[in-house]
This record gives structure tokens, C-alpha cells and sequence, in this order.
């Protein structure tokens, strides 16, 4: 429970992040954030353990009291714009990716997984986005520093560069909290487009 994902936004209400319970009930508790509720209200920690003692939604029990998990949570402070630019790196191929083998499909320890370029650099390959994948080491040393035409292998899909929320700690199809839409869905529409 303590493990679960909460949105974090700025005091302008903008989702720049997303954090666990443990970490969203420690902010909230050091007075450095504030719960946001379904009405869009704020809630300080006591207003909201006041509130969890009354509810039949999941909580986190304590000797003394029970305290309701939130979906959201607004830093009191930090007012930053998230990046709206993916940082071509090692982890957001990792997380593009799902830590999963893009030719096999297995999902091998993070230490067997490598960095794959479709087409080899010593072929003239480039590192971006729609030229690397991840590969589990068996099926990079299969393909070695062949096209995938010349070998046994194929990709499900066309690697491509990630939407800006990946830099949130998460993919859009992790977005299916309602309470996240309302957030997630006014950054998407409302970022500036570059040419």
C-alpha cells in the first residue's frame, strides 16, 4: 500500500511528478504538500486525518488513528515547470522500453538487459530514438552488428521517442486514475508545440 503511485503538481497545479504513498505522506506531514481531494479541495494532514477517520476507502492504519491513501498531492512551495523534452538516456530507453527484450519479448534482470542499435553504429547507425532498443544479451549477440534483415529477428514495433510524461516516473497508460486525467489531460492539451 505504502508502495502505490500518487501525482504530485507544483502550487500551479501542474503534474511534475509521481511519487509513493510513503513518500506523498511524509511531504504532506512535514507541511510541504497538501492532499487534493476528488472536489478539488486542499487538505493540511490534520484536515485530512480528520476526514480519513470517517471513510470506508483504504488506509493506513496507525496505533492511534487511520488515514486515508491520496490519489494527488500539490507541493506548498515548489511552483517549477516540469521538462516537457524526454532526455534521450539510458534510463528513459528503460522505461520507454518496460525493462523488456524489444525482439524477444522476455523480461530479463536489469543487468541483462543491454542498449541495441538497429541499425550498428559501424553501419553508420546514430544513437536516437527511433534507433535504439533494448535487447536482452542473447538476442544482441545474435544480431551482433547485422541489420535485422540479415539475421533472425524482427521488432513488434517501430521504436519512437517517448511522450514527455515518461520524465514523470511513469508511462500515460499508468494514468488511469480519474482524479489523474483531470491533471494529465490539461498538461497534454495545453503544452506548447515547437515546429
Amino acid at each position: 500500500m505504502l508502495n502505490q503511485k500518487v501525482l504530485v503538481l507544483n502550487k500551479h497545479w501542474i503534474a511534475v511528478h509521481i511519487c509513493t504513498v510513503k513518500r506523498a505522506m511524509s511531504l504532506l506531514y512535514q507541511d510541504l504538500a497538501r492532499v487534493v481531494t476528488r472536489e478539488f479541495q486542499l487538505c493540511n494532514f490534520e484536515t485530512w486525518r480528520d476526514i480519513s477517520q470517517f471513510a470506508n476507502e483504504p488506509v493506513i492504519r496507525t496505533p492511534s488513528f487511520k488515514i486515508l491513501i491520496p490519489e494527488v498531492v500539490m507541493l506548498t512551495c515548489f511552483g517549477k515547470l516540469p521538462p516537457r523534452v524526454v532526455k534521450f538516456n539510458r534510463r528513459n530507453i528503460y522505461v520507454r522500453d518496460s525493462y523488456t527484450c524489444q525482439y524477444c519479448g522476455k523480461r530479463p534482470p536489469r543487468e541483462e538487459l543491454t542498449i541495441d542499435h538497429i541499425t550498428p553504429r559501424c553501419r553508420g547507425g546514430e544513437s536516437t530514438w527511433t534507433n535504439v532498443v533494448l535487447a536482452c544479451s542473447e538476442c544482441n549477440a545474435q544480431k551482433g552488428e547485422r541489420l535485422l534483415e540479415e539475421c533472425d529477428l524482427t521488432l513488434p514495433r517501430k521504436p519512437r521517442k517517448p511522450h514527455w510524461s515518461i520524465v514523470l516516473g511513469s508511462n500515460p497508460s499508468d494514468f488511469g486514475n480519474p482524479l489523474w486525467q483531470k491533471f494529465i489531460d490539461v498538461a497534454y492539451w495545453n503544452v506548447t508545440l515547437h515546429k
